[in-house]
């Protein structure tokens, strides 16, 4: 199977998920938009599709002008059934391309939080097998809206947009996939980074297992065999 990776900064790739999909088989073909690489006009010819987050804003389409391409590729995937995976920026990529205002989320969130499934999540092909709250890394000062017949997946507080379902396009806005390398990278010459390697020491084991649980359901839904 073929999964494309849309990669919006250099420090900001497919983290755990990457080792994940490769050990399933699967080609990875990479976007690097950050380099002035495009994304593709349409999806034909890709099994999935993943979104990684970045420190621009969906609005910014005069500095970023891969955000245009990549919208409409998100939207037409989407409404294809293709799978979608966002990650925090893809998150909130995907709800755009779906028609929700993407807004400043009620406070910005960077660190160690914990956000709760919410009821249809339980029976959801990608959340049916995580904890009811999951340890997660945040780093985001926007929000996505929920698209028009998405189900909301997961919640927090004070961000209560967390995670949603659209069809087979997921969008999560905090980080599942990182890593102790990548937060070493992210936080370098953040004062905060002690306390957030300290998180991964406490919650980043709990956090992998959920992350590992949620890419099993997504390779299923990729490969056919889920909802």
């Amino acid at each position: 199977m073929r999964v494309l990776i849309l990669q919006h900064h250099p420090d900001e790739g497919p983290g755990s998920l990457g080792p994940f999909l490769a050990d399933q088989g699967a080609e990875l073909v990479y976007v690097h938009c950050y380099a002035g690489q495009s994304p593709p006009t349409t999806p034909q010819g890709y099994d999935a599709i993943v979104s990684m987050g970045g420190p621009m804003n969906v609005y910014e389409e005069e500095e970023h002008p891969w955000l245009v391409p990549e919208n409409e590729l998100l939207a037409r995937a989407a409404r294809a059934g293709v799978p979608i995976l966002g990650f925090c920026l893809g998150a909130q990529l995907i709800a755009k391309a779906l028609g929700a205002r993407v807004v400043r989320s009620p406070a910005e969130e960077i660190g160690w939080c914990t956000v709760r499934r919410t009821l249809p999540a339980a029976h959801d092909p990608l959340f049916q097998d995580l904890p009811d709250q999951i340890p997660v890394l945040q780093w985001h000062g926007d929000m996505f809206m929920i698209p028009d017949g998405a189900l909301l997946l997961a919640s927090g507080q004070p961000c209560p947009h967390q995670a949603f379902v659209w069809r087979r396009a997921y969008g999560l806005q905090f980080h599942l996939e990182v890593t102790p390398e990548m937060l070493q990278e992210w936080f370098e010459d953040d004062p905060r980074l002690e306390e957030v390697m300290a998180g991964w020491q406490e919650q980043g084991a709990v956090m992998d297992q959920a992350a590992q649980a949620l890419y099993r359901g997504f390779w299923r839904l990729a490969a056919g065999d889920g909802a």
